[in-house]
């Protein structure tokens, strides 16, 4: 019997040494075994065995052109992303095609706070590309590489695939459903834009859904100047304390409209800890309708979006772009306001 190697990783032509054959035998013991003999194959696996070989799975599918790997960009590091249960809803829904389809994820976060820089080191046949600008570099570079790619929370793009929902409206009727109340002191806490917005506006989901509340306050006879807006990374804590800044102005708002349930969940957090009754004293609307949300105290009204099909979607239409198959589909998944709890009419 062959004897195992002593220091560094066993090779296939350690195998090919030990069991007296080619390393092109070598790899049809693993990859077309009805290309040797059962005999062959047997003695091959054995002094594989023996020396620990293992075949370079990743190397062989980089080399064959594919690697049954979907990747999904993400726009923030992986610990925010991990606290958004947003992305474990739509991950379900990705998962789900994959299973299916018989591929793996990749989730491939920023590297080195640049996601651009990511793009490389990803071994995927495609990606899943989630809340970036059409005209930013990641997706010039995809198109150089030639990479699959599907869109989603982005603006329309003609050369690939995209997911959105319909942000403006659903936006629009949460802020009618308040306007209805009476509310007319709205305070909004807004997903943070980035830093070129002073030159280049509100992109993408956050320029629909602020569109929408605009088109809402006008039927009202009112304008975004009329509201408090605050502009924080989706989180929990970044709720609850833009909530605290927002409930200390002089009047107080009767009404918090966040464009994210993770917010609203800090909003309410805030109020709370204030003595500030929900929904008696301020009202509190979220975005989303996650799982939490039905069961959060009181139970959060909200805007209702197809998390988990979107997510299928995604891995569908990048399937089929991978597959050649892809005729650069566009979906609007709608949205529905669901009432709940949280939001009344005010008191004053």
């Amino acid at each position: 019997m062959p004897s195992r190697k002593v220091g560094g990783k066993p090779t296939s032509s350690d195998v090919a040494a030990a069991a007296g054959v080619s390393r092109s035998a070598v790899s049809f013991a693993f990859n077309s075994p009805q290309r040797i003999s059962a005999t062959t194959r047997e003695r091959i696996l054995a002094a594989a065995a023996e020396l620990g070989y293992t075949p370079n799975t990743l190397a062989r599918m980089l080399q064959a052109g594919t690697t049954t790997s979907l990747g999904v960009l993400l726009p923030q590091r992986l610990a925010q992303i991990l606290e958004n249960p947003y992305y474990a809803r739509f991950l379900m829904g990705v998962g789900q095609i994959c299973d299916q389809e018989g591929y793996t994820l990749l989730l491939t976060p920023p590297l080195q706070d640049s996601v651009l820089k990511a793009i490389p080191y990803a071994a995927v046949d495609g990606f899943i590309v989630c809340g970036l600008e059409t005209e930013g570099a990641e997706v010039v570079e995809l198109e150089r590489r030639k990479i699959p790619f599907v869109l989603i929370d982005s603006d329309r793009y003609e050369n690939a695939p995209s997911v959105d929902v319909d942000d403006h409206g659903g936006a629009r009727e949460v802020t009618r459903y308040l306007l209805e109340l009476g509310h007319r002191r709205i305070g909004v806490l807004s997903i943070g834009p980035g830093p070129d917005v002073a030159t280049r506006g509100y992109r993408g989901p956050l320029g629909r859904r602020l569109d929408g509340i605009a088109e809402a306050l006008a039927g009202a006879g009112m304008t975004m100047a009329d509201v408090a807006l605050a502009e924080v990374p989706v989180s929990r804590l970044d709720g609850y304390r833009a909530t605290k800044q927002l409930v200390a102005r002089d009047p107080r708002p009767t009404a918090i409209l966040a464009l994210s349930d993770v917010l609203a969940f800090g909003a309410v957090d805030a109020l709370e800890e204030l003595g500030l009754s929900v929904p008696d004293q301020v009202s509190v609307t979220g975005f989303d309708d996650l799982a939490e949300s039905a069961w959060f105290r009181p139970r959060l009204t909200t805007v209702r979006q197809p998390i988990v099909t979107k997510g299928r979607s995604a891995a569908s239409f990048l399937i089929s772009a991978i597959r050649g198959e892809d005729q650069h589909p566009h979906q609007l998944l709608s949205t529905s306001l669901i009432v709940r709890d949280s939001a009344a009419k005010p008191l004053v």
